[in-house]
């Protein structure tokens, strides 16, 4: 008996935990409304429709016992049933309290998991639009629909549930009768069991009804267009009056079994009840199956058409896709002067030829400092204000997090993993659209503590991407900040974000909800301590707003004076009319999503036909603050979220200008929205339904993966555009074709008045404009490309392509692709050449300008030649400091002559003269520290030694 109650209690300790702790969490984070709501309303909607069920059956049981015959009046069948009756009589009170108890728990709990119906249900606003067939307002279908098909599913199971207890009952005290010669049921039974399938087929009544709306909400396959939503011709002209004939006769039906209660015999209902039936298969299956074979199929366009321009409105409409705007594109440039396309070059786009896909090893080579830290296998491109001169512009920028990296620490234990190895240091930016003459990144911000364009900020970071695990800090045991020349420093972390474990409640709560006694006993906690967890940005949004989708890039920035992690959320439902359905996780998945584990996809299997990025969530990299911000004001699905949970999601006019500059259009909104697009760029039903202008995403063409290529941030200037904007684009090919049928676009800069304009450039089906895959073709096949390609790879050496961009210029499509070397005594990659092609004609050279000086046969009349680095040998008026300036340019030029080998690049030597360039370059920093700034010098490029 001790051990079973001592087992009881761990049993009820453990729920408890799991509790207390979640709402502990919530408390910390201060949205402990969101965990308030969701119980209570879990806890309503168990409680009321368990208890209706519990009551259902359980007054169904007591009248079917009450109403029983006497004992004289029994068959010898049911006397044989005697030995039952006797078993159960002296617990028949308990019998039936445990029978209804069961079926309401079940019941209750399947209702609890429909909390989010119910909120959306009582919380509905109107879309102010109405649907083409009904013309009810969407919300009827988004809001209302589901509702309503819950309660009645819930009918239904009440009412089936009913009917066996009652059979069962009224089986077991002689009011029925399976053997036994005469009448096989009392009056009273049939009676009660008539009521019971009178209100049975009363509710399929009532789904007969409802499935008039569910047409407009239906999927069905159409070989025309595949997976359909909505009304076709056979639906509107056969399903709809059939479902409306049936629902009458289902009426008159229930009628017929409630009238048992005075007729007395079930030869009219029963008969009723097969017409019903039969009717059913009919006027519910037959008719329509002909209306489909001689109406529909000998002119399907001409009948069809109508309703899939009602499907080509609302998918537009749902997906937001309504206001693309098409233009057609040449394909070709009509321009002969030459300069005059070069200095356009320069002005189409600002080409980033450094891929955050590609370099991120290089990132963690020059830059992880420890090895317990690391960069996310996919680094983030972002927009930051730099100074140019006198000018100030926004810089495309590679930009990664120094995250902790428990797999590096020198010895793993709890201690090192939870309360000194707590946290990563500082974000490394490099500039997009350059690379130094050793093709490693130009950082402009870098090192330990990180430094330059960024400014001051707290680089301390307790949440991110990589952030798995719990921690435990504030307490007695001090955390390893960060390394520097001077060795480690450590810390004590002052956020008020976390849990506090002061209260030996808590303590024991979490030793038993992370199944680690030791937080309960050990000394490493004391006064003070507090316990981090749910630390990835994407956890920690996902808790506070259950309700939103979350996109499946989070990415940081520096925000007054922080580094903030940007996540974009979205709205989305099930029940728009008349818009075809996707499923998030396939039309989101990529190359990259397939390649890389830390770029996920949005909700796996999650189908929709309703999508608003209505939200954007930021999380304080430092103390793990979560702010959501309404971004789409006129959202209907976001206004009645915002109804049911109030308070949680701040108003647009809350969005700093600072937070603004980094907010961009999310690339998983943009997949979906590019999927869509290749059958709903058309407007017209009859070229739809001929399934002619059909186009694909293509496959990346720069690895073996079989994904469809990512789209690109990049800051670029459309042809109606008059400078450039930060956008993200993708390509279209033919469907089963490889050329180029379109280009498209999104202004993905927020604040701008274009922001999510989309463009589409639609190259003319006439000629033939060569797509990625026969570009990266034509880069493998060209002669001396891929001689020059086998010299790179030259030992052991391997060869990655970085992002196939593609940018329109003056009527033609321009081409550009880095190309990456890793091998030999290097372990990460360097950028060694970039491809370019324009209109037939390919160049494969050192540096972006040198490719498209060759492309076009000239260095045009404006170009300037990029910031490389140092360009003449820098001097300084300390001679400790020219003498290691003066090594570092031999280690340099050493760099350079092992790359220009006769047989090839030495990579051995190379990778000696980099570590003495790292060297020599420390040396000349540490002196000029050491002497004051009077001593810093200028090299020939104007900039500081």
């Amino acid at each position: 008996m001790t051990l079973g109650v001592l087992a009881v209690l761990g049993m009820a300790f453990t729920m408890f935990a799991g509790f207390w702790t979640d709402w502990l969490w919530y408390r910390s984070v201060h949205y402990s409304s969101v965990f308030t709501t969701t119980l209570w309303t879990k806890i309503g909607l168990f409680f009321v429709f368990g208890l209706l069920m519990a009551v259902a059956v359980g007054v169904n049981i007591w009248l079917a016992h009450r109403l029983r015959p006497p004992l004289s009046a029994m068959s010898m069948e049911q006397q044989s049933l005697d030995r039952y009756r006797m078993g159960i009589a002296p617990y028949k009170r308990w019998l039936l309290l445990a029978v209804t108890a069961l079926v309401g728990l079940i019941a209750g709990a399947s209702a609890a998991g429909q909390w989010r119906t119910w909120l959306m249900w009582v919380n509905g606003v109107p879309f102010h639009q109405k649907d083409p067939q009904f013309h009810l307002d969407i919300s009827f279908y988004a809001f209302d629909l589901p509702w309503y098909r819950f309660l009645l599913g819930f009918g239904f199971a009440a009412a089936i549930l009913c009917l066996i207890a009652a059979a069962l009952t009224h089986y077991l005290y002689g009011g029925l009768r399976v053997t036994s010669p005469g009448a096989r049921a009392t009056a009273a039974a049939t009676g009660h069991l008539s009521v019971l399938l009178g209100i049975f087929v009363a509710l399929k009544a009532v789904a007969y009804w409802l499935d008039r709306y569910g047409l407009a909400v239906k999927s069905s396959d159409f070989k025309a267009t595949g997976e359909w939503t909505g009304l076709r011709y056979v639906d509107a002209n056969a399903y709809l009056p059939a479902k409306t004939i049936l629902f009458c006769i289902a009426v008159i039906c229930a009628l017929l079994f409630f009238a048992t209660l005075w007729r007395r015999t079930w030869q009219l209902p029963v008969i009723g009840f097969g017409l019903m039936v039969l009717s059913a298969i009919l006027i519910g299956g037959l008719y329509p199956a002909i209306v489909q074979k001689f109406q529909v199929q000998p002119n399907e366009q001409a009948k069809e058409a109508p309703y899939v321009q009602k499907n080509l409105k609302a998918t537009r409409e749902a997906y937001g896709i309504d206001d693309a705007e098409v233009t057609e594109y040449s394909g070709q440039s009509t321009t002969k002067d030459k300069t005059k396309l070069r200095d356009d070059a320069n002005d189409a786009a600002s080409i980033r030829i450094m891929d955050p896909n590609i370099v991120s090893p290089t990132f963690q080579q020059l830059q992880q400092m420890k090895n317990y830290y690391g960069f996310p296998t996919n680094l983030d491109v972002d927009r930051y204000r730099t100074e140019d001169g006198k000018n100030a512009k926004d810089q495309d920028t590679v930009i990664g997090l120094r995250e902790l990296n428990l797999a590096g620490i020198p010895k793993n234990n709890w201690i090192n993993d939870h309360f000194r190895y707590t946290h990563g240091y500082g974000a490394v930016a490099a500039k997009g659209t350059e690379a130094d003459l050793q093709g490693q990144p130009v950082f402009t911000e870098s090192d330990m503590p990180s430094t330059g364009a960024l400014g001051s900020y707290q680089q301390a970071i307790y949440y991110g991407e990589k952030t798995t695990t719990y921690s435990i800090v504030g307490g007695p045991q001090k955390e390893i900040d960060y390394s520097d020349n001077n060795g480690e420093k450590t810390t004590s972390y002052t956020g008020r974000s976390g849990v506090n474990l002061d209260n030996p409640v808590n303590r024991a709560a979490y030793a038993v909800v992370f199944n680690e006694p030791q937080i309960l006993y050990s000394g490493a906690i004391g006064k003070g301590s507090r316990i981090l967890y749910n630390r990835t940005p994407k956890e920690r949004v996902e808790a506070v707003a259950p309700w939103l989708t979350i996109d499946g890039d989070a990415y940081p920035a520096v925000v007054n004076g922080r580094i903030q992690w940007i996540v974009d959320a979205y709205t989305t439902s099930n029940g728009y009319p008349y818009s075809s359905r996707t499923t998030l996780g396939d039309t989101t998945a990529d190359s990259l999503t397939a390649t890389n584990n830390n770029r996920t996809v949005v909700a796996q299997q999650n189908q929709v036909n309703y999508i608003r990025n209505s939200v954007k969530a930021t999380v304080d990299a430092y103390t793990g603050e979560v702010k959501l911000y309404q971004w789409d004001t006129k959202d209907p699905v976001l206004k009645t979220w915002m109804k049911a949970f109030p308070g949680t999601v701040k108003p647009k006019n809350a969005i700093s200008n600072d937070l603004m500059a980094h907010l961009r259009y999310p690339q998983d909104l943009f997949k979906v929205q590019r999927e869509l697009l290749t059958r709903y760029h058309v407007t017209d039903a009859q070229t739809f339904l001929t399934g002619s202008e059909v186009w694909q995403v293509p496959d990346d063409p720069t690895n073996k993966s079989g994904n469809a290529v990512p789209p690109y941030y990049l800051s670029m200037k459309m042809p109606d555009q008059s400078r450039q904007a930060f956008s993200l684009s993708t390509t279209f090919t033919p469907n089963g074709r490889d050329n180029l049928s379109a280009f498209m676009t999104v202004d993905a800069e927020a604040g701008s008045g274009d922001y999510g304009k989309i463009r589409i450039l639609k190259l003319p089906t006439s000629t033939t404009v060569d797509g990625p895959k026969q570009v990266q073709s034509q880069f493998n096949s060209e002669q001396d490309i891929a001689a020059a390609i086998k010299l790179l790879k030259g030992g052991d050496s391997d060869i990655e392509y970085g992002n196939l961009l593609t940018v329109p210029l003056d009527g033609g499509l321009l081409y550009v692709e880095p190309v990456y070397v890793r091998g030999g005594g290097l372990k990460y990659p360097l950028l060694r050449k970039v491809l370019v092609t324009y209109e037939g004609k390919t160049a494969f050279e050192n540096t972006l300008g040198e490719a498209l000086d060759k492309v076009f046969g000239t260095a045009g009349s404006t170009t300037t030649p990029p910031d490389t680095g140092t360009t003449n040998p820098p001097t300084s008026t300390n001679p400790t400091v020219q003498q290691a300036l003066n090594d570092a340019q031999k280690a340099f030029d050493a760099g350079q002559k092992a790359l220009q080998g006769p047989n090839g690049p030495d990579w051995t030597a190379y990778d000696k003269a980099q570590k003495d360039l790292k060297a020599a370059l420390k040396r000349a920093q540490d002196a000029e520290a050491k002497a004051g700034p009077s001593t810093s010098g200028k090299n020939g490029s104007g900039k500081k030694s």
